[in-house]
């Protein structure tokens, strides 16, 4: 007589004599890509690192995720750092509000000098982020213009320029960017950056910081309001009047559209399907 196989027995035996030490080490660190609008310019959180390797170089927050004591999923990983190295608490509000996803996976051998490392990086927006403190391993901690780190479209740095980032960081970063703003074309995800009730005019410089492109007010204003659920009218006004003496602007808050439909593209975009 045949006896039932027992799936159960089978795994507890093999795990038993299973020896990770046969495999190659590996280990899995979080980046993350924290973006904010500062005096009408897109930033983008910066460490400085305070030991090797890179020591003194900026980078992106980030660390080595809990595998085994204290053992974490990776988003809570990629908020506990951002909390660690910037002394920006997920608890009382200052981190409330924030947008997380995962951005994307970073192995190419040789990225991190210690050993092998597989970076996952997330891209966060929030906006009227407080300025950082310096915690964890970081020496310093500060919110950068992305305009003045000479990204290129091939995720390099231009030479000559003075804040040169760590690892592959520019990489992951530009890949963040060119997320972000095509994001901004087909979902709401710009009023992540506003607070809680916003004005048209307001909501578009979320889109010219993000876009680093000037847009029509007129042509801005209609396209946004024409798309269904993008926004809705609050039914009040702004405490400030309108530019040169106008009325005062309406107040509108997030709809509930997860996409927009028609998508709001970039001029240069526009441009190039012309």
């Amino acid at each position: 007589m045949t006896a039932t196989p027992d799936p159960q027995r089978d795994e507890s035996e093999f795990l038993a004599g299973y020896d990770p030490r046969a495999y190659d080490p590996v280990s899995v660190t979080v980046d993350v890509v924290a973006l904010t609008i500062r005096d009408g310019a897109l930033h983008v959180l910066l460490v400085r690192r305070g030991q090797a390797p890179f020591e003194g170089m900026w980078a992106l927050p980030g660390g080595f995720v809990r595998g085994v004591r204290d053992a974490e999923d990776l988003s809570d990983a990629a908020v506990r750092e951002l909390a660690e190295e910037t002394g920006l608490s997920a608890k009382g509000g200052r981190l409330a509000r924030i947008h997380l996803e995962q951005l994307g996976t970073y192995g190419r051998p040789g990225r991190d000098p210690r050993m092998r490392v597989i970076s996952v990086a997330y891209l966060v927006f929030a906006p009227e982020l407080p300025d950082p403190e310096a915690g964890g391993d970081a020496a310093d901690a500060a919110w950068t213009p992305v305009e003045a780190l000479g990204l290129t479209e091939a995720g390099d740095q231009r030479p000559g320029t003075t804040r040169r980032l760590a690892f592959d960081h520019a990489r992951i970063l530009a890949d963040g960017l060119e997320r972000g703003r095509s994001k901004l074309e087909y979902t709401p995800l710009a009023t992540a950056f506003c607070s809680a009730e916003f004005t048209i005019p307001e909501l578009r410089a979320v889109y010219e910081a993000v876009w680093g492109e000037e847009l029509h007010a007129g042509n801005f204003h209609r396209k946004v309001l024409s798309v269904p659920g993008f926004v809705e009218g609050t039914g009040e006004t702004s405490d400030r009047g309108g530019r040169r003496g106008g009325p005062r602007p309406k107040l509108y808050r997030a709809g509930d559209a997860r996409l927009l439909h028609p998508a709001l593209l970039r001029p240069s975009l526009e441009e190039e399907i012309r």
